[in-house]
């Protein structure tokens, strides 16, 4: 008798914008900019209505595929959209992350070109569609010193961005701290001070910091006496007023560790209090707080904004 084969199960829907109906208002938040990296599958555009629908006042997108050198085409329709959504829904700031393959502080001829190449594709779409920041992972000295792979990026980035006319076009570049493995360059603050300080002769240039990258790399934003030394440490080099964005994620991983793996609010290493902590501290009321969070199960990504913006004071 003939094996008969079985039906796989239909993957549950996780697509906010099909469980939750157009007509559902969820309320803001009044005090902070809170947002998730939200999808933009069905076009740029879609983004908009998905931060809307979960409740969002601020988001961020890929411009492109995350993974792939190949650009995505924005057409002057979609871009219109996304400002009209944006404008009716109170969306500000719109951050775009670029794409994880650019490495502007590598030594390889090929790829270095390819990056420069992809991060002024990046920026050319987050001028087409009125993004204010663009999040970037400096990327791998490998190969080279850490003040060479600093000369690099710096080099790369000037390349990407001659002639965009970055502060004409209300576009700023966030350089992104990162979670500490080998070669990493950006993975203490002192770090990020230099590529801004080497940049902001150039561009328009501030910071974007991670939650979890900060505790695996080793900083404690745990403890209240532990929070206070790294925001006196972020102050002294990055400086709190150029911290634009702030990641809002938990870690499954231990402080230290340096690996790179988000979890849920409240549920990691970090715990909620930080969290509350870092919200209604008023030295980063001017900032954005966006969720990385993952999206295990259906309405994980409204529940993670929910958590963020109940505790708020």
């Amino acid at each position: 008798m003939p094996r008969v084969a079985k039906k796989s199960a239909k993957p549950p829907e996780r697509d906010i914008l099909k469980l939750i109906p157009a007509s559902e208002h969820r309320p803001q938040p009044s005090s902070r900019r809170i947002g998730i990296h939200t999808s933009t599958a069905g076009g740029v555009e879609t983004s908009a209505e998905r931060a809307w629908r979960l409740g969002c006042n601020t988001l961020q997108i890929f411009s492109s595929s995350p993974r792939m050198w190949r650009p995505m085409d924005i057409s002057p329709k979609q871009c219109e959209t996304m400002a009209r959504l944006r404008a009716e829904y109170d969306l500000k700031p719109l951050v775009i992350h670029a794409n994880y393959l650019i490495n502007a502080a590598g030594t390889n001829p090929e790829i270095l070109e390819k990056s420069v190449s992809a991060l002024r594709a990046e920026m050319q779409r987050a001028i087409s569609i009125c993004s204010e920041y663009v999040v970037l992972h400096p990327g791998s000295f490998r190969g080279c010193s850490r003040e060479q792979g600093l000369n690099n990026a710096c080099e790369a980035i000037a390349r990407a961005s001659d002639g965009l006319n970055m502060a004409e076009n209300g576009l700023t570049l966030l350089i992104e701290n990162t979670a500490g493995a080998e070669f990493s360059l950006g993975s203490s603050f002192e770090n990020v001070a230099d590529l801004i300080a080497a940049l902001a002769r150039k561009i328009p240039v501030a910071s974007c910091i991670d939650t979890c990258h900060t505790h695996v790399r080793g900083y404690d934003i745990v403890s209240e006496e532990g929070y206070a030394e790294t925001m006196r440490q972020l102050d002294a080099t990055v400086g709190l007023a150029n911290v634009r964005v702030w990641h809002c994620n938990d870690a499954r991983a231990a402080c230290g560790s340096k690996l790179d793996r988000h979890e849920h609010i409240g549920k990691g290493s970090i715990g909620l209090e930080p969290f509350r902590r870092l919200l209604n501290d008023p030295r980063h009321a001017h900032a954005a707080f966006i969720l990385e969070t993952p999206i295990d199960e259906p309405l994980d990504d409204l529940h993670n904004v929910e958590v963020l913006k109940a505790l708020v004071s």
